[in-house]
This record gives structure tokens, C-alpha cells and sequence, in this order.
């Protein structure tokens, strides 16, 4: 199986390793710069042409994700495609039943899931040891634009989309929760607030994660630095969840706690190998990782992640076509964040309970 990645950023690159750890050739990019582990193809249309190519991995800026995954679609390349799938349901739906239509494989690198305590969790919950859910709590906290200098293109809603921490990193948690839980979001009170009004904008491109210098622009901002959210699961649980891209010392910080009527359970992503167990008549627990590509205490981290994620695609991908069931995030998964997302940004213009449509 050959693949083609389009982009060249700090995405392409984790997708390009994680591929090579599970023997998969990459046979060219699509992108604005050359890179060092792969060919560039003359244009996005040259790729597309390659018969050699089976699947396609998109980690493009999220204005162009509908576009080319659906081209892909039409090529009858296999899809991969990070986070948003879309900027609108509309166009969410309709990748999700043309890839239905061709029975192509399809994933949305919702990768948070596949650390393997997480999937300790979904399995804990399914089997009722937590008994039935009451609440979920959490929170996905960054650093790395907490000054007026920060910049980076999901700055710019024509180019990232009028959703930009929730979308960015808190459908992260949403899914995950959703995964775990085994319940999806009914409805949901938010409140987003912009805490930086202006930044500067430098002239020249900047690197995920990377600090900008020279010359600048002041720029006012329109999306949110932060998020505050209330859920309602469609199992009866409750939720909070708050998001932020502002929080000095938080660098990549996700976690989440489960509340249930017999036992609670805590996971965090700058703890991954641990798995806290709470109980109200018996000693807490600790769990640590068992399972996985590595022996306990060898610990499995965000490239491990995006590994097995791929391993579980490309399984798939060598029989031709979707599972029944895949055992990862699909179209349909990030179809359903599109919409979760649609009502978070109504609840806050509305300043009410606001249902997710589906």
C-alpha cells in the first residue's frame, strides 16, 4: 500500500513517521515546500493521477479539507483526513455518503482515543464496573498562543474556520469522551470568549508551535482563545468541559474524569500510562498500562497514538473497504464534531441551551 500526504507542516511530518513505523511508503507530498522524506508532486491534481497512490492523507489548512478529500474520494483513493473534516455539516454530509457510495475507506485523526488507556476506559464503562454514568468533567488546555505575538494560520477564520479552540483541540476531547462513554452530546450551553482582541501578525508564514519574528501587523481577532461548555449526553450523564489555547505552562494538557454510581475513572495526556480508579468503600487504584506495542513501563506517547490509529486504517484499507464497524474515527465521527461544534457556536450567540442536530 503507497500513500500521498498533502501538506508539508508539523502535521504531514507526524502523519510521514507514523506511516513509516507501520511500512507504508510514502510515495510523494502535495505542498508549498519540499520536504525531506518524500518527493513533491507538480500539484494536487499530478497526485491525484498517480495510480500508485491508494490513500491519501490530508493535513492541508482546514479551508481546503472538504475540497480535497472529496476530490480524493472521486479519484477512488482511500481517505485519511485530520481535524475538522469540513467547515459545515453540509459538506461533512456530503463526504461522509461519498465515501459510503464508493465504499473507500475513511478515518478522521481523532487519534486520542487509541492511547491505550483510554481504550482501558471505553472498555471499563461498556463492561458497567463504573455503573451508569452521571458525570464527565475535563479539560484541553494550551500554551502556545497565550501571547499577542502568537500567530499561526487557525488564527484567520477564512483559513481555520469560525470555531477555533473548540475545533482545534476540544473536539479532541469531545470525541473522546463520546468513545468512552459509549454516549454522544445531546445538547450544550457555551460561552467562548477572545481574551487576546488584537494580534500581530508577522509577514511571513509560522510554524505550528514556532515563534514568529520580524515585522508585524495588528490583526482583531473574532475566534476564542477560550471555552467554558456545558453537555448533555443522550444516556442522561452531565458535562463540563473547558477548553483554552491560553494557558501559560499548560503545553498539551487533555484529560477527563467519568463519574459513575459504583466507581470514577481519571485519565490525563501528560500522564498517559496511568489510569486512576476512584472508589467511595474501597481503596483507590492506579491502573498502568498493560497492553500495548511496548512492555509496561515503556511508556507509549502522541506518536504511539497516531501509529495504532493507522495500523487499525490500514488494515481495513488492505481488504479494500470499511469494516461493519471500524474500530476507529470515521467520516461519520467527524460529521458528528462538525455538528456538536454548530451548536457550541449558536449556544454562544444565543446564550442558551442549544440542541445538536442531527
Amino acid at each position: 500500500m503507497r500513500a500521498a500526504i498533502v501538506g508539508t507542516g508539523f502535521m504531514a511530518r507526524t502523519h510521514a513517521e507514523a506511516l513509516a513505523r507501520i511500512r507504508v511508503q510514502v510515495r510523494g507530498v502535495v505542498g508549498s515546500r519540499t520536504v525531506a522524506f518524500a518527493p513533491t508532486y507538480p500539484s494536487f491534481d499530478d497526485m491525484l493521477d498517480d495510480d500508485r497512490v491508494d490513500v491519501v492523507h490530508i493535513c492541508s489548512p482546514n479551508q481546503v479539507h472538504f475540497e480535497q478529500a472529496l476530490a480524493a474520494l472521486q479519484a477512488g483513493k482511500h481517505v485519511v483526513c485530520e481535524k475538522p473534516l469540513a467547515l459545515t455539516p453540509a459538506e461533512a454530509h456530503q463526504l461522509c455518503s461519498a465515501a459510503t457510495e464508493r465504499s473507500l475507506v475513511n478515518a478522521v485523526c481523532f487519534i486520542s482515543r487509541f492511547y491505550p488507556l483510554c481504550q482501558d476506559a471505553a472498555l471499563r464503562v461498556e463492561a458497567g464496573s463504573l455503573g451508569a454514568v452521571r458525570l464527565v468533567t475535563g479539560n484541553y488546555l494550551q500554551d502556545w498562543l497565550s501571547k499577542d505575538t502568537d500567530w499561526n494560520w487557525r488564527l484567520d477564520p477564512a483559513v481555520g474556520g469560525p470555531l477555533r479552540a473548540v475545533s482545534d483541540i476540544g473536539s479532541h476531547w469531545l470525541d473522546l469522551v463520546s468513545f468512552v462513554t459509549g454516549q454522544k452530546i445531546e445538547s450544550v450551553m457555551a460561552d467562548l470568549t477572545t481574551v487576546i482582541p488584537t494580534r500581530q501578525r508577522p509577514a511571513g508564514p509560522v510554524e505550528t508551535f514556532a515563534s514568529a519574528s520580524g515585522p508585524t501587523e495588528p490583526v482583531e481577532m473574532t475566534t476564542e482563545d477560550t471555552a467554558g461548555i456545558l453537555l448533555r449526553f443522550e444516556g442522561g450523564a452531565r458535562g463540563v468541559l473547558t477548553v483554552s489555547q491560553v494557558s501559560p505552562g499548560r503545553k498539551n494538557h487533555l484529560s477527563f474524569e467519568v463519574s459513575g454510581a459504583a466507581a470514577s475513572l481519571q485519565w490525563g495526556s501528560e500522564n498517559p500510562e496511568q489510569l486512576w480508579i476512584g472508589y467511595r468503600d474501597a481503596p483507590n487504584r492506579i491502573q498502568l498500562r498493560s497492553a500495548g506495542d511496548f512492555p509496561a513501563g515503556h511508556a507509549q506517547g502522541y506518536p504511539d497514538a497516531f501509529k495504532a490509529l493507522f495500523r487499525a486504517v490500514y488494515a481495513d484499507i488492505a481488504v479494500g473497504r470499511p469494516a461493519e464497524r471500524p474500530d476507529y474515527p470515521t467520516f461519520d465521527d467527524g460529521f458528528e464534531q462538525i455538528i456538536v461544534g454548530e451548536a457550541i457556536a449558536e449556544s454562544a450567540r444565543l446564550g442558551t441551551w442549544v440542541p445538536v442536530q442531527r
